[in-house]
């Protein structure tokens, strides 16, 4: 007994092809012998051009063309299983999405982190400069130094002019 009702759509074939536009009108010729009994073809032997394909999933099995009520439940079928593969789309890419935010977020803290770290060690070369630069002396104990030695140079000097020491130095 054949079912009516069209099979449920799976594997890759599941789009039946068009119905021819007439239907035959005479089966095609046996080429059985008398006694009844089909005869198998050799397994390397090709079909004959006049046989019929084997009915795609979908139609009856009687071979006659689709009904417009099939054919609108076929649509139906196929218009379901493009919405659930658009809504599966839409699920993947919305995960995809939030995916992408994780990783942005997560690439940004990692280089606030860096910056924080870049941050600390620039901090303490600077702290180590500052403390290089608090214990050289002030502009005022550079002045003093200067007023002392030019004070000791001019009373040196005047102590060699004095005491005759001047021709201790070798003349030129």
């Amino acid at each position: 007994m054949t079912d009516a009702s069209p099979k449920p759509s799976t594997g890759p074939n599941f789009i039946p092809q068009t119905p021819p536009t007439s239907p035959p009108t005479s089966p095609p010729p046996q080429s059985a012998p008398a006694t009844g009994q089909p005869t198998a073809a050799p397994a390397g032997a090709a079909a004959p051009s006049e046989a019929r394909p084997a009915p795609a999933p979908g139609r009856p099995m009687s071979g006659g063309p689709l009904s417009a009520s099939q054919l609108i439940d076929q649509l139906a079928r196929i218009e379901d299983k493009c919405s659930r593969i658009e809504d599966k789309y839409a699920r993947s890419e919305a995960l995809l999405s939030r995916v992408e935010d994780k990783v942005e977020n997560a690439s940004s803290r990692m280089n606030e982190a860096a910056r924080q770290t870049d941050l600390a060690a620039l901090r303490t070369e600077v702290r180590a400069v500052s403390d290089r630069t608090k214990r050289l002396p002030g502009a005022g104990a550079l002045v003093l130094t200067a007023i002392i030695t030019a004070v000791v140079t001019v009373v040196l000097m005047i102590a060699v002019q004095r005491l005759h020491l001047d021709a201790l130095i070798p003349q030129r």
